[in-house]
């Protein structure tokens, strides 16, 4: 069992601990440059090293739940961290106070995107970003494989995902639950100190409807800055495929991208495939989770508004997860029947985002001209370079991109 919120006898009132939680995750919301890895080494410094708010052990098991978890993992340990030190009042204060600040910035650089959007600084800024957003989501996927692809059905169940994914337009969440399934049969309990079947049978769902209707004809056109002409219309798709989105973020904050492309570039048109690519450099861009990629689609779809309610459906669940659940967390992180569902998922999704990223660096590469697309791809190689060999943050390598993206656009083309 999780440990309950710890005894107020003697610690300061409520309110004084609130007031705490707020500056605190207000600050990191606004300093937390560097990735997920990052967030949770200023959490720790935070409550466990200058406060000693949770022990070593209490932060410890808080981390190991919210990796098991659904969800951006850095954000759910901030709202465990606001339950632990202040209940429920103090895990929406904490999850809100560290994604507000973010939220801020990826809607302010999507209102900059779209009203500068085809001027000749930004097309440069982009051609250098993009092949660097290809870069970081390559190196996810070898970083990934390296660490599920354990055995062969592994490798199967990744391989299977990624040629379904690339040759039909099967529902990625419905892969997803069909790959947890065949999970719960490679590897349940009973069989963990014996090698896996020799042969995969009967894992594949069958194909259940889709929450979301087809893709119109063309891509949908951008909303005005409040997006009230769309906001009725379109309020509650984005709420509901979201909290979809946000349900089944298993893995890390760029499993997003599988999930957001197939449905939002290819099925729902609401972004072409130059775009989603740009929204998700923004998300890198910003000092919060990547998924508040979000934002950026709901802000196309539907202003501000719609920015507002794509950030609501994408976090609700991992607040639900921690706030409502959190007692039970550890007892069902130590099913073996979770790990095992868990066990088929995870390669599951780096087939995924392996099938997501070939088109993403298709189009970081189809640049203007032969000069362009070739600088595009030399900018791409050392961006993967940097992060594989020397581990550069993706926060600094973005905006370098991007520099070198706007040079080469100003150089004369003889």
């Amino acid at each position: 069992m999780v440990n309950e919120a710890p005894s107020t006898s003697l610690q300061p009132s409520l309110s004084q601990r609130l007031w705490e939680l707020a500056k605190i995750f207000l600050k990191l919301g606004v300093i937390g440059f560097g990735g997920p890895q990052a967030h949770i080494a200023m959490q720790n410094d935070e409550v466990v090293v200058r406060r000693n708010w949770l022990t070593p052990e209490q932060f410890t098991e808080g981390l190991a739940v919210c990796e098991m978890l659904p969800g951006p993992a850095s954000t759910q340990l901030g709202i465990y961290i606001g339950y632990m030190r202040a209940g429920q009042l103090g895990a929406l204060v904490a999850g809100l106070c560290f994604i507000a600040p973010a939220f801020l910035i990826v809607l302010a650089l999507s209102w900059g995107y779209f009203k500068f959007q085809g001027t000749p600084q930004v097309e440069g800024l982009f051609l250098g970003i993009s092949p660097v957003v290809a870069a970081i989501i390559l190196a996810f996927c070898w970083k990934l494989g390296k660490k599920t692809l354990k055995d062969w059905p592994r490798g199967v169940i990744a391989i299977a995902v990624f040629l379904i994914t690339t040759l039909s337009t099967l529902n990625v969440l419905i892969q997803f639950i069909a790959a947890g399934l065949a999970g719960l049969w490679l590897y349940r309990p009973h069989r963990a100190d014996r090698s896996p079947p020799s042969q995969l049978n009967g894992w594949f769902l069958p194909p259940l409807p889709l929450l979301l209707a087809n893709a119109p004809a063309e891509t949908l056109t951008l909303s005005g800055f409040w997006g009230l002409e769309r906001i009725g219309e379109l309020s509650l798709p984005l709420l509901l495929f979201f909290l979809k989105v946000g349900s089944f973020i298993f893995g890390g904050g760029l499993v997003i991208i599988p999930l957001l492309e197939f449905e939002v570039v290819d099925k729902l048109g609401w972004l072409t495939r130059s775009e989603f690519i740009n929204g998700v450099a923004i998300g890198q861009l910003s000092p919060g989770p990547v998924v508040l990629a979000a934002a950026f689609v709901g802000y196309k779809a539907a202003g501000v508004l719609g920015a507002l309610i794509a950030s609501v459906g994408i976090f609700t669940p991992s607040f639900g997860f921690i706030m409502l659940a959190a007692p039970l967390l550890l007892q069902i992180r130590q099913s073996p029947w979770v790990r095992a569902f868990l066990q088929g998922v995870t390669p599951a999704v780096l087939g995924a985002i392996a099938a997501a990223a070939a088109p993403l660096l298709q189009t970081a590469l189809a640049q203007a001209n032969l000069f362009h697309s070739i600088a595009a791809g030399l900018i791409g190689c050392g961006a993967l370079v940097a992060i594989l060999r020397y581990r550069l943050p993706t926060w600094k390598l973005v905006p370098l991109g991007g520099l070198l993206g706007l040079l080469v656009s100003l150089a004369p083309i003889t």
